[in-house]
């Protein structure tokens, strides 16, 4: 069943969402792969941020929940990351500002102590018809948000991890299959895929691991916020699966990338796109 058309005002929330998206609420079983780590999450607040911070409290993490100001959320998934018997340390950052990113992990550091699992999350896109439709601002806002939050909080964060550390960012589809009317996001998730491979190679002496998850369509506030009525009324329906997907079901590729169980993995951009292929 697709969702009915809808509009939503950036950055958007769960409770607006017709039909809630699923985060693993009730469905997510942990076995222990996560025991003992210290996860950042950014955009945990919602959509994939919520779904991976649901899923690594209940794999025994303590997770530092990271969001822009969507504070209802992000309450409401520290109470899901407490509820799994972990803390939760919640975080309003407007990730542009690299002294926020910085901010986030000294604030996480000075929590816990270190940091083994980085999750470059948060993302911002908007739909635009034409270029000259793309406001500057914009194009700047979103590489910011998208692309040089991943450079400063991977800078930020790797002094403070030990060896078996994992670094993982959320790029897409997009990098590899760009839609016309989401040029800068879509340019941003290529730029991931790129520092991806190029931090996995500088940083695979140290022992710490850096990939990316790259979902299709995923059911999040950020699409009727930043899509016209009409596309989310259509969003997923062309996958092979013939639907978008869930949060829920992007959770498990960032649970095994931050366990042992990914201890070879480095380097690697998943695919979790409803059967569309990326390069």
């Amino acid at each position: 069943m697709n969702q009915p058309a809808q509009q939503q005002r950036p950055p958007g929330t769960e409770a607006e969402l017709t039909p809630l998206a699923d985060h693993g609420e009730t469905s997510y079983r942990g076995s222990g792969k996560l025991t003992g780590k210290v996860a950042i999450i950014t955009g945990a607040d919602s959509g994939i941020g919520k779904a991976v911070a649901i899923a690594y409290a209940r794999e025994g993490a303590d997770v530092v929940v990271s969001y822009l100001s969507e504070s209802e959320d992000a309450a409401d998934t520290v109470r899901w990351v407490e509820d799994a018997g972990r803390a939760a340390l919640d975080i309003a950052s407007d990730l542009t500002d690299p002294e926020h990113c910085r901010d986030i992990v000294r604030q996480t550091v000075e929590r816990f102590g270190k940091v083994d699992v980085l999750v470059s999350n948060a993302a911002y896109q908007m739909t635009r018809d034409s270029l000259d439709e793309i406001p500057d601002e914009e194009w700047d806002h979103t590489l910011a948000t998208n692309l040089s939050a991943f450079f400063h909080l991977s800078k930020a964060a790797v002094p403070h991890m030990p060896s078996g550390g994992s670094i993982i960012t959320t790029s897409s589809i997009q990098g590899d299959s760009p839609s016309p009317k989401l040029m800068p996001y879509a340019m941003t998730k290529a730029g991931l895929a790129s520092m991806t491979g190029s931090l996995a190679q500088m940083l695979g002496p140290s022992g710490i691991r850096v990939n990316a998850v790259a979902p299709g369509p995923i059911w999040t506030p950020l699409i009727p916020s930043t899509m016209p009525p009409e596309k989310v009324e259509a969003f997923g329906t062309d996958t092979p699966l013939g639907r978008p997907g869930q949060p829920a079901e992007v959770a498990p590729p960032f649970v095994l990338l931050a366990s042992d169980e990914g201890s070879y993995m480095s380097g690697a951009v998943i695919a979790v796109t409803g059967g569309k292929p990326i390069l």
